[in-house]
């Protein structure tokens, strides 16, 4: 099974740039976008489809802003949109769906660089999704949640990790809080754990000369759940080609395929 997961910083943006025949030759089995940032009234004014593959999306209600996808070759038994944090799901940033005993899932953390505002906004979604993936890691399923993030967990996983421990996406709390998720409630971090010591990143500032130069951060993941421990097998950033100012996280994994291989 491949899964890709892409923060495309709007879906029309994204499009232009060519991402869908991009990815209609990754032969992925499942496609969690983030940030596509379109209302269906939008998306029906023009062609945003993937030969194979149905769209399901999860808008903000906020136009322009935010949003989760996932592009899938067939339907499946069951969805779940949102945590329950009503300002959090309001945004659109938690799409699942499930199939069989595994679910896929699109998630889009909140950043908190544009203020203390948003940066409170982002513990309390934190705080909300902590609560969901402690629930799921015990119901018996298997998970695989793909998504940004906005957190690089180590110092490995961003470029200046001295100059940023006070900025969003690094700080103290943050960095905490994925440790527990990954070393004390066992989820695992699939790209990590393939590459325990690479130094790739998933996104590069547009300031400067940060994608030239690789000055990026890994806060895009595909993290599944302790008893997927075993199921990844490869891992690839997709840095050929740019689509966005995120790359493409490609995680191939031991599981049976959604879509007959090619």
């Amino acid at each position: 099974m491949r899964i890709i997961t892409l923060n495309l910083n709007g879906l029309r943006a994204a499009a232009r740039k060519g991402v869908l025949p991009w990815l209609a030759a990754q032969d992925a089995d499942a496609i969690a976008l983030q940030e596509t940032r379109l209302q269906e009234p939008e998306r029906a004014a023009e062609d945003f489809g993937i030969p194979g593959y149905t769209g399901y999306f999860l808008d903000a209600q906020a136009k322009g802003y935010s949003g989760v996808a996932l592009y899938l070759p067939q339907r499946p038994q069951h969805f779940v949109t949102g945590i329950g944090l009503t300002e959090f799901d309001a945004e659109g940033r938690w799409l699942q769906a499930d199939f069989g005993e595994l679910s896929i899932i699109s998630l889009y953390l909140p950043s908190g660089s544009s203020g203390e505002h948003r940066q409170a906004a982002k513990f309390r979604a934190m705080d909300a999704l902590r609560v969901r993936l402690d629930a799921l890691r015990s119901d018996g399923r298997r998970y695989i949640v793909c998504g940004d993030w906005n957190i690089a967990h180590r110092a490995i996983d961003l470029k200046n990790w001295r100059g940023n421990q006070k900025n969003s996406g690094f700080l103290p709390e943050e960095r905490a809080w994925m440790e527990d998720l990954l070393v004390r409630d066992r989820w695992v971090d699939t790209h990590r754990q393939l590459r325990p010591d690479a130094a790739e990143y998933t996104w590069w500032s547009n300031r400067g000369q940060a994608w030239a130069k690789d000055v990026g951060w890994r806060i895009d993941y595909q993290i599944a759940s302790p008893n997927l421990a075993g199921a990844a097998r490869t891992v690839r950033v997709h840095r050929a080609e740019r689509f966005s100012d995120h790359a493409p996280l490609i995680v191939d994994y031991e599981l049976p395929r959604l879509r007959p291989p090619r």
